[in-house]
Order: C-alpha cells, then sequence, then structure tokens
C-alpha cells in the first residue's frame, strides 16, 4: 500500500461452505436512545457521507450497526456488553467472507466478483471489499458514542472497541482446522488493509481486502498439493501499528505450537503491476492514515513479543520470487521483483535510492514498498519471521491500484472486472509462494 493511492492449470479452488446470510435489508442507521452525538472517530465521521450510506444499501451488510446498537442498548453490564461485541463482530466477519465468496454468485468459488448491478438500489457485486469497512465503522461508532446505564471507563469502552476489531477483521478467526495438521499440506496466512485515502475519493475501495475476503478458508489443490489459507484484515492507522496489532495477530503463525508454513502480507500499490517487495524498512514516513495522522520514526516494536535486537533497519522477504513470477506468466498484469530502497548510507546525512537494496550499516528511509503501512506491516511480518528464527516464505506483495470511473458511481464494469482480476492473481501468487 503506498500512499497514492498464473494462472496455475492443474489448482482447482474449494472454498468453505456458506452460512446462510439473510435476505438483503434495506439500510437502517444505528439511532438508538443510548448513543449520543459525540465520540465517533475521524474515520467514523465518514460514515454519515452519502457514498458510504449507499455502498450499506447496496449490501447485504446494511443492518449490521442498527441490530448491533439495539442488543448494545439493552446490556445492563460490562460482561453483557462483551457478549454483545463477541458475537456481533464474528457474525459480521463470517457473513463478509460469505459475501465474497457466495455462492449464488457466478463463479462464486472463485470469489464471487462478477457484478450484481450498477444502479442504486442493486446489489453491488459480492467481490466487493467496502460493506465490511463500512459496517465495522457503523459498529464502533456506536461503542464510541454509547452511553450506557452503568458506570464504563475510558479504559473499558476501548477494549470493546479493540475487541470489535479484532474479531470483525477476522484476526481471531484464523486458527487452521485440525484436518490441515498434515505435513503434506501446506498453511498460508494472508493478510489485507482496508481501504484508505477517502478523503481523496470516499468510493475507494481495496483489491487487497477483497483478496482476503474471497481467500479466507480456501483449499486450494495443486499438483504439488493441497494449500490451505487463513485471512485477516488490517486498519490504515498507525496507532494500531504502534500498539501491536500485527504482532498480536501474527505471532500464533511464527511461533505457535504448529506455525504457518507462509505468511504473506498484501496491500495496494501501484498502477498496471503486481511488486514483490524484497527489502522492508523501519522507517515510517508518517503520510496521513485514515484518521488523519501520521508522524515520522522508527516503527517501535511493542513490548512482550519476539523481536530482534538491536532493533534491525531492514528486514527481507523469503518468498521465492522466481518462482512466483514464473508461475505467474500470462497472467493480465506483470509481476515485478522490486529490491530498490531509499536509505541514508552510513556515515552520511542524505537519504538516496539504491535500485539493488540497501547498503551496510545504513539507515532505512524507504523499503521497496515505501514508506507507509504497507511497508510496515511487511518489515514487523519479516522481523518476527528472523526473531522465531523460522525458516518459511514471509514477504510482502503489493497489488495493481483499483480505479473507479469518474463521476459518483460506487462501481462499474471496468472496476469490477479488474478487481476480479486482481483477486484471481493474488491466489495464484500465494499459491506459488506457499509451494515454489
Amino acid at each position: 500500500m503506498q500512499p497514492t493511492g498464473l494462472r496455475l492449470a492443474a489448482a482447482a479452488i474449494v472454498v468453505a461452505p456458506a452460512l446462510g446470510l439473510s435476505a438483503p435489508a434495506q439500510a437502517a442507521g444505528p439511532t438508538a436512545d443510548c448513543l449520543g452525538e459525540e465520540g465517533a472517530t475521524v474515520e467514523e465521521a465518514r460514515l454519515d457521507g452519502e457514498v458510504p450510506q449507499e455502498i450499506l444499501r447496496r449490501s447485504q451488510l446494511a443492518d449490521t450497526a442498527a441490530e448491533f446498537t439495539r442488543e448494545l442498548c439493552a446490556a445492563t453490564d460490562l460482561d453483557e456488553a462483551r457478549t454483545v461485541v463477541e458475537r456481533h463482530a464474528d457474525a459480521l466477519w463470517r457473513s463478509a467472507v460469505e459475501r465474497v465468496q457466495s455462492p449464488d454468485e457466478p463463479d462464486g468459488a472463485n470469489g464471487g466478483n462478477r457484478d450484481r448491478g450498477g444502479k442504486d438500489g442493486e446489489q453491488l457485486s459480492a467481490g466487493d471489499d467496502r460493506p465490511l469497512y463500512w459496517a465495522r465503522l457503523g459498529m464502533t461508532s456506536a461503542l464510541n458514542r454509547w452511553q450506557p446505564d452503568f458506570s464504563l471507563d475510558a479504559a473499558d469502552r476501548a477494549g470493546l472497541v479493540a475487541e470489535t476489531d479484532r474479531r470483525s477483521r477476522g484476526q481471531a478467526d484464523a486458527d487452521f482446522p485440525e484436518e490441515y495438521g498434515s505435513s503434506d499440506v501446506k498453511r498460508v496466512v494472508v493478510t489485507g488493509f482496508d481501504p484508505f485515502q477517502l478523503d481523496n475519493d470516499v468510493r475507494q475501495a481495496n483489491p487487497s481486502g477483497a483478496a482476503a475476503l474471497a481467500l479466507d478458508g480456501a483449499v486450494i489443490e495443486t499438483a504439488d498439493g493441497v494449500v490451505v489459507v487463513e485471512a485477516m484484515l488490517f486498519p490504515v492507522r498507525w496507532r494500531d501499528f504502534t500498539d501491536g496489532t500485527v504482532e498480536r495477530a501474527l505471532v500464533p503463525h511464527h511461533a505457535g505450537e504448529r506455525p504457518a508454513d507462509a505468511v504473506i502480507t498484501v496491500s495496494q500499490g501501484r498502477d498496471g503491476q503486481f511488486d514483490l517487495e524484497q527489502h522492508n524498512g523501519a522507517w515510517r514516513g508518517g503520510f496521513d492514515d485514515n484518521e488523519n495522522e501520521g508522524t515520522e520514526e522508527i516503527a517501535p516494536i511493542p513490548d512482550g513479543v519476539p523481536t530482534v535486537t538491536p532493533q534491525p533497519q531492514w528486514s527481507d522477504s523469503t518468498l521465492d520470487a522466481e518462482a512466483v513470477i514464473d508461475a505467474t506468466d500470462g497472467s493480465p498484469f506483470p509481476v515485478i521483483h522490486n529490491t530498490g530502497v531509499t536509505e541514508i548510507p552510513e556515515g552520511e546525512t542524505e537519504p538516496v535510492f539504491r535500485p539493488d537494496g540497501p547498503t551496510p550499516g545504513s539507515e532505512a528511509r524507504a523499503g521497496g514498498g515505501g514508506d507507509y503501512l504497507s511497508n510496515e506491516i511487511a518489515y514487523r511480518n519479516t522481523l518476527l519471521r528472523d526473531a522465531t528464527e523460522g525458516d518459511i516464505p514471509a514477504g510482502h506483495v503489493h497489488t495493481p491500484i483499483l480505479h473507479l470511473a469518474t463521476g459518483d458511481a460506487v462501481t462499474d464494469p471496468q472496476f469490477e472486472a479488474d478487481r476480479t482480476a486482481v483477486v484471481d492473481q493474488v491466489r495464484a501468487i500465494v499459491t506459488a509462494a506457499a509451494r515454489p
């Protein structure tokens, strides 16, 4: 994710069974007597706009926040509130995954990315990642504005918001089923991101999020064996990364009893191509996140997690770039092995670009993936691999940018077709990286 905006002939995709969504409902705002007017974050405040409301109206997640709020208002103590949060946040993730993988859609087993129509009132295509994003914000906004009848301190409220965020992103649902514990099965974690740069165009989607939703629970059968995927999403917010959201979610897959066989982070990058980022830097450039916040600094590592000391300036990908590029030859988008970085060479003060990677003793100023949150999640992931002495493929994939047509429409045929192509190619890249 920059701050700018394979085919496997022998592979067959088997997706987990659907969970039985109800029919689409009309959007209902989370208005209730227990909600105040104040408390929403900068990110949540965008939810009142026409575009977010249209996206929710045209999705199967339209009533999510209203139903959540009704039960939240009925909670009589913190324990009841926690139960409401856990149930609804888990259900939101499951519903969003099912929606993207809907068997009722043409090619549903491949992500359900085909268009359902373009006019307001018609349903958005199943593969759209944006309904989950806006539905989640409706839930966290309700929590931040909630005025319960019992005493609720700031720490407890923040804990409820954090749990909603974690569970509705699939981070609590990423355990691999026991039947896929065989050494012949490759177990792969794939991550994606929320839409971002919404003040530039609130219609923004993120193909990495769409790919994660399409791949969660996928069982991919190849000529070389089975690949099983668990996926999760991350916010475009510096504060969450500072607080250790990446490490909390990924440490079990690097250091657990049965670590994953590959951990691949994905985000949206630049026009017309995929990038496999080789070198990840410790520097965050401070570009505004989804809360319009940002600070230039070295990425802080949270206490209590495996790490390397002293903190290194660089941590590298172990994805087999050559195998991925060979396996995806002939795909819609070229796949580029990006080895460039920006560094301050040892003993110097000005940053320079190095096309072949960092030099010894240099200070990071941008990894191959830049100095935004995509570079940072790549750095944190590969640093965890190094700290746990893992010998697995771990690295970052940048997708092409998705563009919407000029005007006000929240979707269009080219946007839908491009997202389908990107998601299909992410699946191929993940498969090739897991079984090079």
